[in-house]
């Protein structure tokens, strides 16, 4: 009985990301609409892509966090309060972002006015905050084995692991689009996040796509040797995926 509490923290915190995660996706969605109705360009700093992409990609990320994080071994205090925080810093950050989509002008980098300086910085300094609590989360999976079916335990430490790749390829796209800005660069900042994108976008998602792997493999009738062997596999071609956008990113920066 003693456990009930506890319980029942871990399940309210759970059903509030995922209640936000899917309030991000349906966003996102919602601006793919909008886009399609209002059109404009695809591309570049202002366009209907940014609310659509960061409303899919924060959502899904914030839903793969919660369902991942239940397989390590962390304190449930510890867990509740880095997920609560990083729910709350998805939505500041989809939100500044369709901000200023319907502004229509740029959400990061812009330092036109003080408005739009302060939702920029606001958006760098949440960007800087995922970075340290996801780092939590991933020394986690390293320090001690997590638990789940045959292959969940690598599959969770190496989406973590190509996950902080991701988080370290926006935070780089960040500090250099700032210093171009700051040294009266502004076209230039903006398009000089091209050459990370791949990298960035490919590695986000390797803590939802991998540990979803081996659960569904958990589902079969193979053994948990063939099961490991065919997550390793999966770790070995997306490693090779991320390792070839970033020989992209370092051939066109």
């Amino acid at each position: 009985m003693k456990d009930l509490p506890s319980i029942d923290a871990r399940h309210a915190v759970e059903r509030l990301c995922h209640a936000t995660g899917l309030l991000l996706v349906a966003s996102g969605l919602a601006h793919l609409v909008v886009f399609a109705v209002d059109g404009g360009p695809w591309d570049g700093p202002v366009s209907w892509r940014k609310p659509v992409t960061f409303g899919l990609s924060f959502g899904v990320t914030l839903i793969a966090v919660t369902w991942v994080t239940s397989y390590l071994r962390v304190g449930q205090r510890l867990r509740t309060v880095l997920l609560v925080v990083i729910a709350a810093d998805c939505v500041v950050e989809v939100g500044g972002i369709t901000l200023q989509a319907w502004r229509r002008v740029p959400s990061h980098l812009d330092m036109e006015t003080p408005f739009d300086t302060a939702v920029s910085m606001t958006l760098a300094v949440g960007g800087g905050v995922l970075v340290v609590l996801l780092t939590v989360f991933a020394v986690a999976s390293f320090r001690n084995r997590a638990t789940g079916p045959a292959g969940m335990p690598l599959a969770v430490r190496s989406g973590f692991a190509i996950l902080l790749v991701g988080l370290a390829s926006g935070a780089a796209m960040i500090a250099r689009g700032v210093v171009l800005t700051r040294t009266g660069h502004q076209e230039a900042a903006y398009h000089s996040t091209a050459p990370l994108k791949p990298l960035h976008g490919v590695s986000l998602h390797a803590v939802l796509i991998l540990p979803t792997l081996a659960w569904l493999l958990s589902h079969t009738s193979w053994s948990e040797r063939t099961r490991q062997r065919i997550v390793a596999v999966a770790v070995g071609c997306y490693a090779a995926a991320v390792a070839g956008a970033g020989v992209w990113a370092v051939l066109t920066y």
